[in-house]
């Protein structure tokens, strides 16, 4: 009997081997080896390359769908014949067992035993960090081809999922890159960013999905596949190492599931171990480098909140050779850097090779661990189902916090109160140990329970803002269900078409996320201390963002409810266009309002704002065919008018440029996504233009994104996060009008000019400090006096907010505000908060939004936030004939803040 096997075995590895030969190496069809000095593939090349490894009885090719410059995005899938036939079946067994709904323990154990585990790997994501794209072919020939005993282990027991991330992207990099024969003069300064809109922000695209890669990768992820395991591969390595990997440093997010932590700790370790065995040095964890697993919407760390184990690893190396630093600290081991690398030379071959290790890790370990993955990402969901069907308290900060305020007051007032213990020098273990009393009084409060449901209304206004948000869930393999009929919840009516989403479900910590507030705890180096940055966002709830209301509902209930399929694309409630023998009022509440009055204005339609902001439109064939299509697809409400306004303002579009640079920025490429959702149009203006002058001739509006305008002071290197600057002599004639920065000496003169001939500009962010160029009467709120009676900026000691929601007031009688209610989320990074100074009446200069509190955090971390009271975040002035509008707050934010787009999208018209 050994002897058939090991005759089968031998048969099927021959076999193996003769169908390897066939398959081209990469040094045959591109020309070199993948990890060659100075050699890059282009996304044409490689799709080609794809294609000629699909025909491996190992492999599935699968077009997720297109890119934004349409391109075709690949998945490779890769496992053994056997399974390759039988996809369909392991694909149902991950679904099933992700989404834990009508399963026990016993079915689950049975179903883990027969799947095989799902890994995900991607590359080319950053298309700069071209180690990505290039691991990525190389893992996929390695997998196709190789027959040791590992890779068929590997084979029999996963399926792997290898995803192009960025397509477009590798295409741009790789021709730049290459176009300079040369070779030693070649160079990744590429003009433009590397995802058509958003850049290096298309990791930040994973629970809104506004972009078509982001929206391809997640259904593969969040609806089809379900993966137990994803890695995504990113450069680049703090200085001194080769890479950061997991597992990585707090503060983890407070809604995962304590087995995501576990679990990333345990790959890890594998991949840990594997590059040491392998006798390949520089591998950082934990406080060796910056990242964290607190922040959603990355596309490692949104599977967390799906009970996926996300892998990141940030690896040095590119096709120029480089050196590995000296960092002296770097050198001596510790937890994080077990085995340091030495100071050397440093080849892209080496990461490749890196990579492929890694990879190859994290494949055996999922081999060696298949049911146990499969079982715990059954059990993660499980666990979300029983906490959402039940009353659950989620250890925030805040109620930690709350605790200990009621023991000191308790401790205060009462003498009888028992006392704390630890403490001192050596506390052994008792360190602020208090009576338990104050855990069930604070986390056992019935009002501090996680809801059980979340209930979005049909009768909001601005419904079809909210289903866009319902879409953002629906993409994100959230379990949603839609009202047939009226139904009544706490005594509270709710109409047909409203959204239910319930937090007993698998994906709970995803749902969770988007509604309720972050709590990001307080984060210093040390007591006293400067804070720590956190890796991206602080707080970001999208129903905050995007201007939603829900009720939140701590009980459970019921109603006629249909569930929609997983990833299912709803459009908004079509409403009626009412009969108007005079004209139609468009209610401009809605966001979507605004996509039907460009197209009126397109269509040469006359269009008018009334004093309370309503827009109006005279009856005729052709708005009413226009508002019929609006109302039909937009969902916008309109009414008729009985009879013409008396007080009207006529509006009409503006020639609108919105500033860019050389390189590609990427608020600025946000900002075009979101003006062509909305049907604007507009030109890109970069700073030459702007140094030239005559800027009235062509433009009525100028858009400065953040990061556009410098301080007033002497140009620091972090005013320009864009990159070096290539030399005129290096760039074709295209590309040369795109050079320069926006300058104190030559290009804010003629922006004053500009204004001053009734010019509009714009200003977001820390573009604002225009303000200050044109010496208006306004001052930075956030500052104190130093010993010397000098203004300085407050510490990070006294005053941080890294990107959080704060709510602000606004003033809803200025044009500037229309449609926009009293008070509203604002996204806050760092961002500027003035005071007026003494002319600012006489100025003409208007306060827009502004702090009321002394506690304006919604979502997030906001240390210090009693600062921001009374301060100002947006306001308007005249200049001359034209109209600054200064905006510090993020107003449309990476097309998530929906929210304030009004604030924007208000100024643009005449």
């Amino acid at each position: 009997m050994a002897r058939k096997f090991y005759g089968m075995l031998s048969l099927l590895l021959s076999a193996a081997t003769a169908w390897a030969q066939t398959v081209p190496s990469p040094k045959e069809h591109f020309g070199f080896n993948i990890g060659d000095d100075y050699q890059l593939a282009t996304y044409t090349q490689t799709e080609a390359y794809f294609k000629k490894l699909a025909a491996s009885d190992r492999t599935a090719l699968v077009d997720i769908g297109m890119t934004e410059e349409g391109r075709h995005q690949y998945m490779l899938i890769v496992s053994a014949p056997e399974n390759i036939k039988a996809l369909n079946r392991y694909k149902d067994i991950s679904q099933k067992l992700g989404h834990a709904e009508g399963l026990t323990d016993e079915t689950a154990r049975q179903l883990s035993a027969e799947g095989k585990a799902v890994v995900w790997i991607d590359g080319g994501l950053h298309a700069t960090e071209t180690v990505g794209a290039h691991q990525l072919i190389e893992t996929m020939y390695q997998l196709v081809t190789r027959t040791d005993a590992e890779t068929m282990n590997i084979l029999q027991n996963d399926i792997i999922l290898l995803t192009h991330a960025n397509p477009d992207g590798q295409e741009l990099v790789s021709n730049w890159y290459m176009r300079t024969t040369d070779p030693k003069k070649r160079a990744l300064n590429i003009p433009r960013l590397y995802e058509k809109y958003v850049g290096h922000d298309n990791n930040r695209d994973f629970y809104m999905m506004n972009m078509k890669e982001s929206q391809n990768i997640s259904r593969q992820l969040f609806v089809e596949w379900i993966p137990q395991i994803m890695y995504n591969h990113h450069q680049r390595g703090p200085a001194g190492s080769v890479l950061a990997g997991p597992p990585y440093r707090d503060p983890f997010n407070h809604i995962y599931d304590p087995l995501i932590v576990t679990s990333i700790d345990a790959v890890g370790a594998a991949m840990n171990n594997r590059l040491n065995a392998e006798n390949k040095p520089g591998y950082t964890q934990r406080n060796g480098s910056t990242f964290s697993t607190w922040w959603n919407g990355g596309l490692r760390t949104t599977p967390y909140f799906h009970n996926m184990v996300g892998l990141l690893t940030e690896i040095i190396g590119g096709p120029t050779p480089e050196t590995v630093p000296l960092v002296p600290d770097r050198l001596i081991p510790n937890g994080a850097t077990p085995n340091p690398i030495v100071p050397q030379e440093w080849y892209f071959r080496q990461s490749i090779d890196y990579s492929v290790s890694l990879n190859y890790a994290v494949l055996d370990y999922a081999a060696r661990y298949r049911s146990e993955l499969l079982f715990n990402i059954y059990r993660m969901g499980k666990n979300g189902i029983e906490r959402g069907s039940a009353d659950h308290w989620t250890f925030y900060p805040r109620y930690v916090d709350s605790i200990r305020t009621a023991y000191k007051f308790d401790k205060k007032n009462d003498s009888t109160t028992e006392g704390e213990t630890g403490g001192g020098e050596f506390s052994f273990g008792k360190e602020d140990t208090i009576a338990t009393k104050y855990y069930a009084g604070v986390l056992k409060n019935p009002d501090y329970r996680d809801a059980r449901a979340y209930i979005i209304s049909a009768d909001q206004p601005d419904f079809p803002t909210a289903v866009k948000f319902i879409n953002a869930l629906s993409r994100s393999g959230i379990t949603i269900h839609k009202a047939s009929a009226a139904f009544n919840v706490n005594s509270k009516q709710y109409p047909a078409g409203s959204y239910v989403v319930k937090t007993a479900q698998a994906f709970r910590p995803h749902v969770i996320d988007m509604f309720e507030p972050q709590d990001h705890p307080n984060d210093f180096q040390y007591v006293g201390g400067p804070p720590i940055r956190p890796y991206d966002a602080a707080g970001w709830t999208l129903a905050y963002q995007m201007g939603v209301q829900f009720d939140r509902i701590l009980t459970a209930f019921d109603g006629s409810f249909t569930q929609l399929p997983y990833g299912q694309v709803e459009s908004p409630l079509s409403t009626t266009l009412p009969v108007a023998k005079k004209g139609y009022l468009i209610d401009p509440a809605a966001n979507n309002a605004f996509i039907a009055v460009n197209d009126l204005l397109k269509a040469g339609v006359k269009v008018s704002r009334t004093d309370k902001g309503a827009f109006y439109v005279p009856a005729g064939a052709k708005s009413e065919s226009i508002l019929n299509k609006a109302t039909t697809e937009l969902g916008i409400l309109v009414s008729a008018a009985d009879a013409v306004p008396a007080k009207l303002k006529a509006v009409a579009p503006l020639r609108i440029g919105i500033w860019n640079t050389y390189g590609g920025s990427i608020p600025a490429g946000w900002l075009s996504w979101l003006m062509e959702q909305y049907h604007y149009s507009y030109d890109f203006l970069y700073s030459q233009e702007v140094d030239k002058g005559d800027l009235r001739k062509k433009y009525d509006m100028l858009i400065f994104v953040t990061g556009a305008i410098p301080d007033t002071g002497k140009p620091k290197k972090s005013d320009y996060w864009f990159g070096k600057l290539p030399k005129p002599e290096e760039l074709s004639d295209e590309f040369k009008p795109w050079l320069g920065r926006i300058n104190k000496d030559t290009s804010i003169p003629q922006l004053k000019k500009f204004l001053e001939a009734g010019g509009k500009i714009v200003t977001i962010g820390t573009s604002t400090n225009l303000a200050y160029h044109l010496k208006l009467p306004v001052e930075n709120a956030l500052t104190e006096k130093n010993k010397k009676g000098e203004l300085k900026p407050l510490p990070g000691t006294k005053y941080y907010i890294p990107g959080s929601l704060l709510i602000a007031d606004l003033d809803t009688t200025a044009a500037e505000n229309w449609g926009m209610p009293a008070k509203n989320d604002v996204y806050f990074d760092r961002s500027p908060v003035f005071r007026f100074t003494d002319g600012a009446a006489g100025a003409g200069m208007r306060k827009l939004i502004w702090f009321s509190t002394e506690t304006p955090l919604h979502s997030g971390w906001a240390w210090g936030q009693q600062y921001l009271k009374g301060g100002i975040a947006a306001f308007s002035v005249p200049v001359g004939a034209g109209t600054l509008y200064a905006f510090g707050p993020e107003i449309t934010f990476r097309g998530q803040s929906h929210g304030t787009f009004k604030l924007l999208f208000n100024q643009l018209y005449k």
